[in-house]
């Protein structure tokens, strides 16, 4: 234990407790967070609950803090920690009164919570969180608490924790969208941070969330490596190298990756009694990456377990308005059941044949209709094929009724209406094609690829289902279009690095336009 000397009174009241031994036994990196609790068993379970934080274990870091504050009442930090629990930066997600109501638990005021430490530093964490959870709306407050920790970090420049909960802010006040000046700056305090310490799983994680795009991912293989190792045990951080390895066309590594975190996710769950999961955000990449391997088989294996515990634990998403397919089982096995179908070309197996109980939820109902357009498109049922677009339209109208009605329109929620826009002209060009009228298909395909091409890049598996600029080359060769085919799937490969379809359909481009040296790179 580390006793630091500060010249201040106040400082000189700091804790003793740097680090500590993590309550749990997990391997989760290392960090160095001096608080003024004089209990070393109240600090070890708050190291280990903000390294839960820094790894978006967001339930496991509740219940240390939760521990911590049990341990020693009046530990001001206990309480900061288990409310930033409840704020989710990178995917938008906040609960507000739970953060208010942790809050409440220190102190029935501002004022009051504020004296229960002496420390400067503490006092300044305990300021933003204030603001985190105060008046105005999500988006007010996201910026007023960035603006609160840009200040809090220049007040103390050599304090990691601090300059990573302010890369984090950066995320927050963008609501999860990519932008990329926001982010290089995010990048680069999580870099600095990661430099001096590059077993600080924090700092690795934000630099990989800075840098998970096709462009910059280059940067961020070092952290992913380092991740990995650093915190084994925690499923989120074996995922999160993937946002690298996905971004680079690493699909080994992509596999590795989320079969390791569904494995310790998987422990952790049944840790406290809960069933082991075939869905959600880490099979999801799983099945991509499988696909990607040309695994077909693995894939179809995870996708059944997936389907049949649709079946068997829910009748139905429980809110229609979650636009996250990770978030509902449902949606999200849905979700994988359409990225195997487009992946494999399968759209006359079996598997499309499969139903689903949906309820009246937007996102898997908007997937299926989806899938039944194309599917009824391809096999040139004109008249169903556009049945079903003009259902997946009433949905998209409603979606759009109900989200303009919302106090609070989010950036994700503009995002997911452009995406539906993306695929409302992938299905027009469908069904041009089955009409026989290549032309005008074209057109929509290139009018789906210049829309998507405008949205923000939104990492992972590709945002939007059929990659329209995959798509549009499609048609190209169909139409005989073979340069222009091959420059369409050269722009697929700039937003999906290594796509395989992408690389068939340029090499079966370029062999078609008499350019086999072309080809067969393509094909290498």
């Amino acid at each position: 234990l580390l006793l630091l000397a500060f010249v201040t009174q106040a400082h000189a009241q700091e804790a003793h407790n740097e680090t500590a031994e993590p309550v749990s036994g997990r391997v989760l990196g290392t960090i160095s967070f001096p608080t003024s609790t004089r209990s070393e068993e109240a600090q070890a379970a708050f190291i280990q609950g903000v390294l839960l934080l820094h790894l978006f274990e967001y339930p496991y870091a509740r219940e240390q803090f939760i521990l911590a504050q049990e341990l020693d009442p009046e530990f001001a930090m206990a309480y900061w920690g288990e409310a930033m629990t409840f704020n989710h930066p990178i995917w938008d997600e906040q609960n507000l009164q739970a953060g208010r109501n942790t809050l409440m638990k220190l102190g029935a005021t501002s004022e009051s919570r504020l004296s229960m430490t002496p420390v400067a530093r503490e006092k300044g964490l305990l300021a933003a969180v204030e603001i985190l959870y105060g008046e105005g709306t999500k988006a007010q407050r996201d910026r007023s608490y960035m603006r609160a920790m840009e200040q809090l970090a220049a007040q103390f420049p050599e304090d990691h924790e601090i300059q990573l909960f302010y890369a984090l802010s950066i995320f927050g006040a963008q609501a999860g969208v990519r932008d990329v000046p926001s982010y290089m700056l995010a990048t680069a305090l999580a870099q600095a941070v990661f430099s001096e310490n590059p077993n600080h799983p924090g700092a690795a994680h934000y630099l990989i969330h800075g840098v998970d795009d096709p462009v910059h991912a280059v940067l961020g293989l070092q952290a992913a490596r380092a991740l990995s190792v650093m915190a084994p045990d925690a499923g989120h951080s074996q995922h999160m190298t993937s946002h690298i390895f996905v971004a680079v066309g690493m699909w080994n590594d992509v596999v590795k990756a989320n079969q390791a975190a569904v494995a310790v996710s998987n422990e952790m769950r049944t840790e406290r009694g809960k069933p082991a999961r075939s869905w959600g955000h880490y099979n999801f990449w799983l099945l991509y990456g499988l696909l990607q391997q040309g695994q077909q088989e693995q894939a179809l294996e995870l996708l059944k377990a997936a389907y049949a515990q649709a079946r068997d634990e829910r009748k139905a998403p429980e809110d229609r308005m979650i636009l996250d397919p990770d978030s509902s089982l449902v949606g999200s096995v849905v979700q994988m059941w359409a990225r195997y179908i487009i992946d494999t070309d399968g759209w006359n197996d079996p598997v499309a044949d499969w139903g689903f109980t949906s309820g009246d939820a937007f996102d898997p109902n908007l997937t299926i209709t989806f899938i039944k357009t194309m599917r009824t498109a391809r096999e040139g049922q004109v008249a169903q094929s556009g049945a079903f677009l003009s259902q997946f339209r009433q949905l998209k109208v409603e979606l759009e009724s109900l989200i303009s009605r919302k106090d609070e329109q989010s950036p994700g929620d503009l995002l997911y209406l452009q995406r539906l826009e993306v695929l409302d002209r992938e299905m027009m060009a469908a069904i041009e094609m089955a009409k026989g009228e290549k032309g005008t298909a074209i057109r929509y395909a290139e009018e789906a690829s210049r829309l998507e091409g405008e949205m923000p890049f939104s990492f992972g598996p590709p945002f939007v289902d059929l990659p329209s600029a995959e798509y549009l080359g499609e048609l190209l060769l169909h139409a005989r279009k073979n340069q222009d085919a091959a420059a369409a799937f050269q722009t697929q490969l700039e937003r999906t690095r290594l796509r395989v379809s992408a690389l068939e359909g340029l090499a079966l481009a370029f062999e078609r336009a008499g350019n086999i040296a072309e080809a067969k790179y393509a094909r290498e």
